[in-house]
């Protein structure tokens, strides 16, 4: 690598909208997200997202009498 025109690479704070912080490595001291690994659906076991869509097909069929 050529030196002198990377970024510094280093650990950085990852804060999350739920509150939840961690630890990381990046080009940036702060990171900050809207969803993490312990509020997202898929790793807390809550299956809210498939649910709705359900419905929404539910809703398509019986609008188009299929």
């Amino acid at each position: 690598m050529k030196k002198g025109i990377h970024p510094e690479y280093g650990p950085a704070r990852v804060i999350c909208a739920c509150g939840a912080t961690f630890e990381t490595m990046s080009t940036k001291k702060e990171l900050r997200v809207e969803v993490c690994s312990q509020c997202h659906p898929f790793y807390t076991g809550q299956r809210q997202m498939i649910v709705e869509r359900r419905g929404r097909v539910e809703r398509f069929k019986k609008k188009y009498g299929l």
